[in-house]
């Protein structure tokens, strides 16, 4: 008897072991993954975005407007254009497949308040996502299954126009072809067209025009402040780091072309983060010594 039962519990063992449970046992319950973020404009003047998950919805979710994207863990800011901040915060959720590689970490959307949403932290079954609008305003969430996703509607009911970004054209660039910057035409606030068009410029490129060989070229800027245009001269401060790498091209060409497209500019002069630019005063355009070759 003693040896049937000893015999018993070395075969029990062996199938945990293998990762088989005995019969009858129940398989713990897959973790939800985002699998995919998709957006689009909505009749009504609501820009959507969607969250869609394979394994289920969240346990739960948070949605609100914060004054700048965090990273979960290191407490470093994290990149991302606009001039509002939605975070969401999903609880019991991954954004990584089986190998730990990221499902998706930053993407960009050609809709009149949505700009772009960027990853801010996948660890420990909390993963958080920042929304980069053009505007502050009223949103709604929702759940929906089969599949399962989480839908946030933003109000953009508001007058925009159509104005130029310019992006840095690797292909080109490559093969000595000029231009070597090619616009794209983005939707922006009427009331405020040339902050509108430089959000976009560091929202960067969509999926498209990224396979048609187009970049954000940041020279290690992560955004910008203090846009004023005065007198036919525009003025930007760079924020972040700044550095050419040693290269012919940098942000300033992007810069300074979506900037000359308003009739009010004939000049654009780009300041470093510390303020600092090679011609601070007079009819020329200036870089910073940063973005020098």
């Amino acid at each position: 008897m003693k040896s049937f039962r000893l015999l018993s519990l070395i075969v029990i063992a062996g199938v945990v072991a293998a990762g088989l449970a005995p019969a009858g046992a129940q398989a713990p319950p897959a973790t939800p993954t985002l699998v995919t973020i998709r957006a689009s404009h909505q009749a009504g003047g609501v820009d959507r975005i969607v969250y869609e998950f394979e394994g289920g919805l969240p346990s739960s979710y948070r949605v609100r407007y914060v004054d700048r994207l965090i990273a979960d863990g290191s407490g470093r800011r994290v990149r991302i254009a606009g001039r509002a901040v939605l975070k969401v915060r999903f609880a019991d959720a991954v954004a990584h497949d089986a190998q730990g590689e990221t499902v998706l970490e930053r993407k960009t959307f050609a809709l009149p308040n949505i700009m772009t949403t960027v990853r801010a932290g996948d660890f420990e079954g909390v993963t958080t996502y920042g929304i980069g609008l053009a505007k502050r305003t009223d949103f709604q969430v929702f759940t929906l299954s089969d599949p399962a996703r989480v839908v946030i509607d933003v109000r953009a009911a508001f007058r925009t126009v159509d104005r130029r970004v310019y992006f840095f054209d690797l292909g080109n660039f490559v093969d000595n072809v000029r231009p070597f910057f090619t616009p794209v035409v983005r939707q922006v606030r009427a009331t405020s067209p040339a902050t509108g068009a430089m959000d976009r410029l560091f929202a960067g490129p969509v999926r498209s025009e990224r396979a048609d060989g187009l970049r954000l070229l940041r020279s290690r800027a992560t955004g910008f402040a203090d846009l004023v245009v005065s007198h036919r001269v525009a003025k930007v401060r760079l924020t972040g780091r700044c550095s050419s790498g040693g290269s012919t091209v940098s942000v300033a060409g992007e810069i300074m072309r979506t900037l000359r497209q308003f009739p009010t500019v004939d000049w654009v002069k780009i300041f470093d983060r510390a303020g600092h630019t090679e011609s601070p005063t007079g009819d020329t355009d200036s870089i910073p010594a940063c973005l020098e070759p």
